[in-house]
């Protein structure tokens, strides 16, 4: 294989609404000196904005190669990174974000890092975080959780500014096809050989964050449901614990009517138990509703992305990629129409 067909790195970008930083981000990046090439895809998660256009037109332009995949609508932001880890080709691959809060220049420094130290995945750390301050709680809560439900190392701070190596790419991309993907649960269900990398984070210079409270809870619960049986064991936990405090409430009952020879009282404290009782079994069924729902949605083959068309620079202008119907497993543009 070539130099040109195997680069040294890929660069993964999701867009989203990011018509209006992407160009800014391309050009920055195309300037980067990487020792055996980079090539850039460019994800277009069904962005609402002319994003796709514009990155069309970068695809089109000299410099490094720009791979460009047009999903069909918007399926979030770990699925589109695991479509561009799909399509990338380097020997590592960098996600980032295309918001410009990571600036281009430390991906050189990522990629080096994580190339001398043969690490297969090195996390990004910001001594000043410039986020939203319930975004910022948020990413700790996230990040605590973890901690005790995946198998990542205790206060490492999974970051989606990130970069992998070939092996545990090609790993996670092969390897897992459900709906609900968590790239870091994926990654360190591969590999504990890791690393971290202090670097500069920027404010954001154009619109706001495409996260919401909403985004991030779904970005919570594919981690929380679908890389750990822990929730269903506190279920578990909660049942003995309750079923403990009924026994010890049945004593003192008990103990209570023998002693003082009258009807136990206490109607309102009754109705406390059982509304206390109904919410925690409503809590636990949900739970167990949730993680059937998820497995009856991956048995159906619920498509974890899907690819529309796949624009590259050629002779003559763009080749458009086409995947057929069909012939591919949970989006991954296995085999291709190619027209020009």
């Amino acid at each position: 294989m070539s130099e040109a067909a195997n680069p040294a790195l890929s660069i993964v970008v999701p867009v989203y609404n990011g018509a209006a930083t992407v160009g800014e981000l391309v050009q920055a990046l195309r300037a980067l000196d990487i020792a055996g090439g980079l090539e850039i895809v460019l994800v277009v998660d069904g962005s609402p904005d002319n994003s796709l256009d514009v990155c069309k037109q970068l695809a089109a332009g000299e410099g490094a190669p720009v791979v460009v995949v047009s999903l069909s609508r918007n399926f979030g932001e770990h699925n589109a990174v695991m479509a561009g880890l799909a399509r990338a080709r380097g020997a590592y691959a960098i996600t980032m974000d295309d918001d410009l809060q990571n600036p281009p220049g430390e991906v050189k420094r990522l990629f080096e890092y994580a190339r001398d130290g043969k690490y297969d995945v090195v996390y990004t750390y910001y001594e000043d975080k410039k986020h939203a301050a319930w975004r910022n709680l948020g990413s700790r809560f996230t990040n605590w959780c973890a901690d005790h439900l995946i198998d990542k190392p205790k206060g490492l701070y999974l970051s989606s500014f990130r970069c992998v190596s070939a092996f545990v790419r090609e790993r996670i991309t092969a390897g897992y096809e459900g709906p609900y993907p968590y790239v870091d649960g994926l990654v360190f269900q591969v590999t504990q050989n890791w690393g971290r990398l202090q670097v500069q984070h920027l404010p954001r210079v154009e619109g706001r964050s495409n996260y919401t409270l909403a985004r991030l809870f779904r970005l919570w619960l594919s981690m929380f449901l679908n890389f750990s049986v822990i929730p269903l064991r506190f279920a578990t936990l909660f049942g003995i614990a309750f079923g403990a405090l009924g026994v010890l409430a049945a004593i003192i009952v008990v103990a209570e009517a023998i002693s003082s020879n009258k009807p136990p009282q206490g109607w309102a404290s009754l109705m406390v138990t059982v509304l206390v009782l109904a919410a925690v079994q409503l809590i636990v069924v949900g739970l167990i509703g949730e993680y059937l729902g998820r497995m009856f949605l991956a048995v159906n083959r619920k498509p974890q992305y899907m690819v529309r068309e796949v624009f590259t620079r050629g002779a003559e202008g763009l080749d458009i990629e086409r995947p057929q119907a069909g012939t591919h497993a949970a989006g991954q543009p296995h085999h291709l129409d190619r027209s020009a």
